[in-house]
């Protein structure tokens, strides 16, 4: 049950202030403020006796305010509200809730335990369901010969920018560049050439978990846009079309299970437009979620059908069984990164930290003991932890609700954490479990062993139920259900929301207009990619460009699965363009 170990406690004594950066000072000195206004009466006409008396008394009352302020303060929660400003919000809630560390390389960060675990969890998901269906796992190098990378110029022309490159071994200059990968393609494919030399070698299907590296100009934000991350690549490569298109949306699929039913986020899947596919492929497939903070739209997860010009391009081919002719293979590729816990946090957390669904949260369930005062007996105190511990070992060997079943050893233990520390109360454990995102915490004091009952508080809504146990059964149904409800509702209000902010518009004064409400639109569009651009300038008509903030203008985020059909009366969304829109298709402003 205690797979990852408790974060460190504070030492007894004065409590260090944690900074957002995540350093320690000690609490502020009291009296600047005070020390102006004295000079400032010093200097001022004689009170009389009374005036003085009153001034006396609220120099007294504010002294003692400032220093009762100064001694409870510890920076421990977040300082600012999501609301009232975002970014610093974002910026605060992973570094306190200890997702996070800083790096002394720009664009780099440190990934805790915390948000590793929760990586993981995603990682383990995926994992199973690619390995069910036929793929398999391997490892290619990270270092992408010069020769290699520039054999497809049309696809490295993306990426080409942010490359990085080693040039010098020691004191010693290399004879030839060499890069570090920025995606595999161009690492992979000549050794599926020398592999594929028969329509029996096919399908091909390969998955790598790696990192990679594209050294982002632009500024940097934690697991949203960094200059390394973690990702899965797969590469995939048939016989036929139609098998291969297949695998496209089977893997799209998954990747929607795992921001829909592991990280309780809605998400719009569909096709990319041609401006915005995946360079060198024939079409990219996608996963759009939503962050209601901004209004701003965020590529989940991409799934590529490449078709054939990469096996053209290293001349990946075999005789056809049927025809007897040499063909080329149909290829596919598809990610998933780290971005997946940024938007986690974006879409669910709160004012308190984060919020994180029963599936994937590390622990899902934190038992506090409370009530054990200074005058509570050894002899109680110990009665109280033997409990909780005799609870957490219960609990610790239920398995989840079996509505999660979705895989045949997807039924494992639920995670649980006995927090007995005695150097802190339970007040800061509430808000430390809160600000990591624990789903369920329970609660048991000595009036709760007297009624044998438990508390349960939801870390979503912060309702709190006392729940009466006649027995263990009795106590874990109840926790099981909870955390059915509370991965449930997260999934639902955040649908909630985002069905909310999707708005169909026909004219560019609505379009306008209602993307500047933080909405997402459906609007006809022709498809020309010179159309998107000018849709683009035109809507960022009434934004506040910050340096380094996600794009102001609207660019097509996909042509959704799921979309309005035409009438035939439409137009294109652009007023400039005379050509028949030739579907609906979703804009937003997007990281």
């Amino acid at each position: 049950s205690q797979q990852q170990g408790p974060p460190p406690a504070p030492s007894s004594g004065d409590v260090p202030v944690p900074t957002a950066s995540g350093s320690q000072q000690q609490p502020a000195a009291v009296g600047k403020q005070d020390m102006k206004q004295g000079k400032k009466q010093a200097g001022g006409k004689q009170k009389q006796p009374q005036q003085q008396k009153q001034s006396k008394q609220k120099e007294a009352a504010a002294s003692a305010g400032a220093g009762a302020a100064n001694k409870k303060v510890t920076r421990l929660c977040l300082e600012v509200s999501k609301e009232a400003d975002f970014p610093e919000w974002y910026s605060q809630t992973i570094t306190k809730s200890e997702l996070i560390d800083y790096y002394d390389v720009s664009g780099c960060y440190i990934l805790r335990p915390w948000s590793y675990t929760i990586w993981q969890r995603i990682v383990r998901f995926f994992d199973e369901s690619i390995l069910a269906s036929g793929v398999q796992n391997c490892y290619f190098p990270l270092f992408v010969s010069q020769a290699a990378l520039e054999r497809e110029k049309d696809h490295i022309a993306d990426f080409s920018p942010e490359v990085a490159w080693v040039t010098r071994s020691g004191k010693s200059e290399l004879a030839e560049p060499i890069a570090i990968r920025p995606t595999s393609e161009t690492v992979m494919y000549p050794a599926y050439a020398r592999w594929i030399q028969s329509w029996r070698d096919l399908p091909m299907r390969l998955n790598q978990w790696n990192n990679v590296v594209r050294w982002e100009f632009k500024q940097p934000q934690p697991f949203l846009r960094t200059r390394e991350f973690l990702w899965q690549e797969g590469h995939s490569a048939f016989l036929e079309r139609d098998e291969a298109e297949a695998e496209v949306y089977e893997i799209l699929d998954y990747y929607r299970r795992v921001y829909e039913d592991l990280l309780a986020i809605p998400v719009v899947v569909g096709r990319k437009s041609e401006a915005e596919k995946f360079a060198g492929g024939v079409y990219t497939t996608t996963c759009e979620a939503y962050v209601p903070s901004n209004g701003r739209a965020i590529q989940g997860a991409t799934s590529h059908y490449l078709g054939q010009n990469f096996a053209k391009m290293f001349d990946i081919s075999v005789l056809h069984p049927k025809t007897n002719e040499n063909v080329h293979v149909h290829q596919n590729s598809w990610g998933l990164t780290t971005r997946t816990i940024g938007v986690l946090v974006m879409v669910h957390g709160d004012d308190k930290g984060l919020v994180l669904p029963p599936r994937v949260s590390p622990y899902q369930i934190v038992i506090v003991p409370c009530g054990i005062t200074a005058r509570t007996g050894a002899e109680d105190a110990a009665k109280l932890t033997a409990e909780c511990r005799r609870v957490e070992a219960v609990l610790a060997q239920t398995t989840g609700p079996k509505s999660w079943d979705l895989h045949a050893n997807e039924q494992q233990p639920l995670r649980v954490y006995c927090d007995v520390k005695d150097q802190v109360t339970p007040g800061w454990k509430f808000n430390h479990w809160e600000m990591r995102g624990v789903p369920l915490r329970l609660e048991i004091g000595p009036r709760d062993m007297a009624q044998g009952q438990v508390t349960l508080v939801r870390r979503d809504t912060g309702a709190k139920v006392e729940v009466k146990v006649t027995d263990d059964a009795t106590m874990v149904t109840a926790v099981q259900q909870m955390l059915v409800a509370i991965q449930d509702g997260l999934f639902g209000a955040a649908k909630t929301v985002r069905d909310n902010h999707v708005k169909q518009v026909t004219s560019m004064d609505e379009f306008c207009n209602q993307l500047d409400q933080k909405n997402l639109l459906l609007a006809p569009f022709c498809g020309d990619e010179v159309c998107e651009g000018e849709i683009k300038k035109t809507s960022a008509r009434n934004a506040d460009v910050v340096e380094g903030a996600p794009s102001m203008g609207a660019k097509t985020l996909c042509i959704p699965e799921t979309r309005p059909q035409l009438t035939g009366q439409e137009k294109c969304i652009n007023p400039n363009c005379s050509r028949k829109p030739l579907f609906y298709c979703m804009f937003g402003r997007s990281y």
